[in-house]
């Protein structure tokens, strides 16, 4: 699939391979992999990061074929779900930069100006889809002045 805002055509990469057992040398503890999960939440990380910690620090390559669960339906059903999704947070942040960095004297910078105007298209866009499958309210829309309080 083509990239959204350029001529490119995406990158090419390596397949995981297809397993639907956990390594033997990884660890398979439902209930610890998933407090270690809640732990990393509550202090504010997001689910990628904490499948990264999980990775690195604690030797489980996939927490999915650990516990049967993804790290974020383990999170929701918690109820420690985040108010945005963690792309939709991602892109806020991205466009709260580019403000920061535009809004700083850097008025004429028409690269990052129309690089706003990129993400903003591609938050709006990630938005709609958000709002018909009801992770966000439907009354939600993207407000450039209240970024900044989104933003958590």
């Amino acid at each position: 699939m083509a990239r959204m805002h350029s001529g490119g055509k995406g990158q090419s990469g390596s397949t995981r391979p297809f397993i639907n057992t956990p390594p033997e040398w990884s660890e398979t503890d439902k209930d610890s992999i998933e407090s270690m999960i809640l732990k990393y939440s509550k202090e504010g990380k997001s689910s990628s990061e904490i499948g990264i910690i999980l990775r690195d620090q604690h030797a489980i390559p996939d927490v999915k074929l650990a516990t049967g669960e993804r790290i974020s339906a383990i999170i929701a059903r918690n109820g420690m779900k985040p108010s945005y999704p963690e792309d939709m947070m991602n892109l806020m942040r991205q466009a709260q930069r580019i403000i920061d960095h535009l809004e700083s004297g850097n008025k004429k910078d028409i690269h990052n100006r129309r690089q706003l105007e990129l993400t903003e298209s591609r938050l709006r866009r990630l938005a709609r889809y958000y709002r018909d499958n009801g992770k966000i309210p439907g009354d939600w829309t993207y407000k450039r002045d209240q970024l900044r309080l989104m933003i958590q």
